[in-house]
């Protein structure tokens, strides 16, 4: 499907996203992302916006991660996740896949809530009442960055990676880096133009480390 027939197959979709915005409230935002476009992929988007992300935003971390799997083949869509806005306020997310005659994806219709206030009340009811009630949230998923730029997307996905390495970059061995890289990879970062010298900065290296460390993981592979 060429270009011009996947941008007017998800323009029915965008009267869906001021609709759902306006029934749902303030505490709900919709986006609609065209995954065909990974660094302009955000292409309607509800008044209510949690993430503070804007149209021409990229995709997730998450999104990149599922296409670089193809783990998303045989479902059509994906519930209560956990996501994460740029201001770190956690949201409950659920995505649906939006596909062609082929199958493919060509776009996602994702819905975020702002639980935060309704868990409030939740949590005053049930002491009041002596009940401890369970969130659902599923965890088979990363969390999702909801990044309104490719650099914040990438810094992202880099802190979380270092993060439970506990290592500063710049203390980093060879082995270490090249750990990371391929995680990156197997995350589908490098789907983005751009990104190698985001995470050159990011890890305090050369852009033609990364490269090399790439070349490397994708020889393994």
């Amino acid at each position: 499907m060429g270009g011009d027939l996947i941008k007017a197959e998800l323009e029915k979709y965008k009267e869906l996203v001021t609709f759902l915005g306006e029934v749902m409230g303030n505490d709900v935002e919709i986006i609609l992302h065209d995954v065909t476009d990974l660094e302009n992929s955000v292409v309607a988007i509800s008044k209510t916006n949690l993430s503070g992300r804007t149209i021409g935003s990229p995709v997730t971390n998450l999104i990149l991660k599922m296409l670089k799997e193809g783990k998303s083949h045989n479902k059509s869509f994906i519930t209560n996740y956990e996501g994460m806005a740029k201001d770190g306020t956690i949201l409950r997310s659920s995505t649906f896949f939006i596909r062609n005659d082929e199958n493919e994806i060509i776009g996602m219709l994702c819905i975020n809530i702002n639980y935060q206030k309704m868990e409030k009340v939740i949590n005053y009811l049930s002491d009041f009442i002596g009940v401890n009630p369970q969130r659902e949230i599923k965890k088979e998923h990363p969390i999702e960055h909801l990044s309104p730029s490719i650099e914040d997307l990438a810094a992202a996905s880099i802190k979380e990676i270092v993060g439970a390495m506990n290592i500063p970059p710049e203390r980093m061995s060879q082995e270490e880096k090249l750990e990371i890289i391929e995680r990156l990879n197997e995350n589908g970062i490098f789907l983005l133009k751009g990104t190698v010298s985001i995470v050159a900065n990011e890890l305090s290296t050369s852009e033609a480390s990364i490269y090399r460390y790439l070349s490397k993981v994708k020889k393994a592979n």
